[in-house]
């Protein structure tokens, strides 16, 4: 075969026979090309703001099995991730669960006093900042893992809080902290990933080396609402230490110190089909899971992502 020749055979090939990768190793669907395959897409149950079995009855509305789970429920209820539910309702989840209807793709747990009403409230109650909760927020921990590898699920997600160096002491804890979260985790085969999107790219990348075997949940959009950088770039800077994605999207605030404000996907800042683009280039694999917070029509929005992620 003559050299100028081989590179177009190469492409041939690897189309031909990309159409029959298997697919959890198949970046996109083949066919139409434009779409991520459907057993990569899944929701936050607390989008919905609905108990577990009107969780379910949303899944099914919007066709998705894949679920980020929160555990506050059964665990650590609060309003932002779901009220407390019973022994019954967690006996519903891991039906759903074995028959193969619903798929963990992880867990999240959230920490105790945590006040989103500004960023100077959350910056100070949000994580695993606040001493005096520490205590609360490890039995969190233990059982948000243990219920976790209950339900044959690997990664379990938190807010840690915001990192900040300007008080040496306060950072060292902060750093101990993290490692004790991930060796807990580890106990019980779980790998511990922290959401992004409260400190820069950079912030982020230089910490995560120091608590070796931790992770990253991208938000594209908590950047935005944080003001704190551009999610395309930070996917460049963060992409080895990712494991899973929020799709999520927000526009920056007009106003410095206070918060952007979200949207629906694809209506944003994230800019949205050059982000999951930019992330199949790398060679991203995991999972898409839709996370919707604000607006008065999440289940329409969702099932827009949906949609839209599938390249409908």
């Amino acid at each position: 075969m003559k050299t100028f020749l081989r590179p177009l055979a190469l492409l041939v090939f690897a189309f031909v026979f990309g159409c029959a990768t298997a697919p959890e190793q198949a970046t996109v669907s083949c066919g139409s090309g434009s779409g991520i395959d459907s057993s990569r897409i899944g929701v936050c149950s607390w989008s919905w703001q609905r108990d577990m079995k009107g969780v379910s009855e949303e899944m099914n509305k919007a066709g998705v099995k894949g679920v980020h789970l929160a555990l506050g429920p059964f665990i650590a209820p609060d309003q932002r991730h779901g009220a407390a539910e019973g022994v019954e309702a967690l006996a519903f989840v891991k039906a759903k669960v074995k028959s193969g209807e619903w798929k963990v793709m992880s867990t999240m747990v959230g920490m105790v006093g945590e006040d989103y009403s500004s960023l100077d409230a959350i910056r100070r109650t949000g994580g695993i900042v606040p001493d005096a909760n520490w205590k609360a927020n490890q039995r969190i921990v233990t059982a948000g893992a243990r219920l976790t590898q209950e339900l044959g699920c690997k990664l379990m997600s938190t807010h840690a809080g915001f990192l900040d160096e300007a008080n040496p002491k306060a950072y060292a804890t902060y750093v101990s902290r993290v490692k004790w979260m991930r060796d807990e985790c580890r106990k019980y085969g779980v790998t511990l990933i922290l959401e992004s999107g409260q400190e820069t790219a950079e912030d982020l990348a230089a910490f995560l080396p120091k608590v070796q075997g931790v992770y990253v949940n991208f938000d594209p959009a908590n950047m935005i609402l944080y003001n704190k950088g551009r999610p395309l770039e930070a996917l460049k800077v963060l992409y080895p230490y990712i494991r899973q994605v929020h799709i999520k999207d927000a526009r920056y605030t007009k106003q410095p110190g206070t918060w952007g404000e979200e949207s629906p996907w694809g209506e944003g800042e994230v800019q949205a089909k050059a982000f999951i683009a930019e992330l199949e280039k790398l060679g991203y694999r995991g999972n898409y899971v839709i996370e919707r917070e604000g607006g008065e029509k999440r289940a329409v929005d969702i099932g827009s992502a949906v949609r839209k992620l599938e390249g409908k």
